[in-house]
Order: C-alpha cells, then sequence, then structure tokens
C-alpha cells in the first residue's frame, strides 16, 4: 500500500472513495468534514437515512452524491455516550479500510479522523491512522493507494512523520 499525504479539500481529490469520519447519525465530526456533506448535496444526504444510531469503529458505505469520487465511506468515530479516544479512531479506521477492501476500491482519499475541538491531537490522530493503515496493508489488497488528504500544514507534517517512523520500524 503507498501512502501519501495531500493539504487539499478532500471533495475536490480524485479518487475511487472517500473515507470520512463521522458521530452515530452519519453526520461529520468537523467543520472540514461538513464542507464536504455540502459539496456532496442532497444526493449524499439522502443516503444518510437511520433507523437508530451506529456505535464506534462502524463503517458504512454510500454513494459519494456529487463529489469526484464514486463511494464515500462514513467510519463512526463518537457517539453521545463515547467520545473520540485513540481505540476508536482505530476501530473506525480499521473499518473504512476493510470496505475499501470490500468495494475493491484501488485509490482511497481519507479525512484525518479524530481531530477537532476536544478530541486527539494531531500526532495521536496521525500514528494512530497509520498504525491502522499499515497493518490493514499486511492482510488486505485493497486499497493500493491511500491519501490522506489533511487541511494544512501542521496536519500534514504530523502525518507525514508519522508514514516516515512507520516505514522506518518496517
Amino acid at each position: 500500500m503507498q501512502i501519501a499525504v495531500t493539504v487539499d479539500d478532500l471533495a475536490f481529490v480524485a479518487a475511487d472513495a472517500v473515507a470520512r469520519p463521522v458521530n452515530a447519525e452519519l453526520r461529520a465530526a468537523t467543520p472540514v468534514i461538513r464542507r464536504l456533506e455540502l459539496a456532496a448535496g442532497d444526493g449524499l444526504l439522502r443516503q444518510l437515512q437511520l433507523h437508530e444510531p451506529l456505535v464506534v469503529g462502524v463503517a458504512v458505505v454510500t454513494g459519494a452524491g456529487a463529489v469526484q469520487a464514486g463511494l464515500m465511506i462514513h467510519a463512526v468515530v463518537s457517539t453521545p455516550t463515547e467520545a473520540v479516544t485513540r481505540d476508536g479512531v482505530r476501530r473506525a479506521t480499521a473499518s473504512a479500510l476493510q470496505r475499501a477492501h470490500d468495494f475493491a476500491v484501488r485509490d482511497l482519499a481519507i479525512a484525518p479522523f479524530g481531530l477537532g475541538a476536544g478530541n486527539l491531537d494531531v500526532d495521536d490522530a496521525a500514528h494512530t491512522m497509520v498504525a491502522a493503515l499499515r497493518s490493514h496493508a499486511e492482510h488486505r489488497r485493497h486499497p493500493d493507494v491511500v491519501n490522506i488528504v489533511v487541511e494544512n500544514d501542521l496536519e500534514a507534517d504530523a502525518f507525514r512523520a508519522a508514514v516516515a517512523r512507520a516505514e522506518r520500524a518496517a
């Protein structure tokens, strides 16, 4: 698995699928991810109807609406009773990657999971997600390429450092 880190807007990144962190009702976990929802439009929002809330670590797949990707993977990182944790981010990342594998996604764009006010710091999120990516790559074929799409240089530096550490340890 190739892992890249890009500073960009997830709504405009070319990929087979986009993975995003959500809450138990499949709603955006951060303002950046809310912008992705808005860019995807009503076509996405109509698909996000649940009969009951989901648990942390679950990932579901829908069409991506009006964004470039064909699929959107929604990974639950928090619920009203369970705050964002490293373990929750690890489970959500692993589930998102499993869904990408199940749908034979070759090129996955993924947002940072677990960031935002009161959540994980960027280094913890980066380390946790990259460890989950490496673990997945040991046992699964897809995705071939994962592009971690971050909002700013601070996030990019943290994720690039986590990728470099993981590559040195391999």
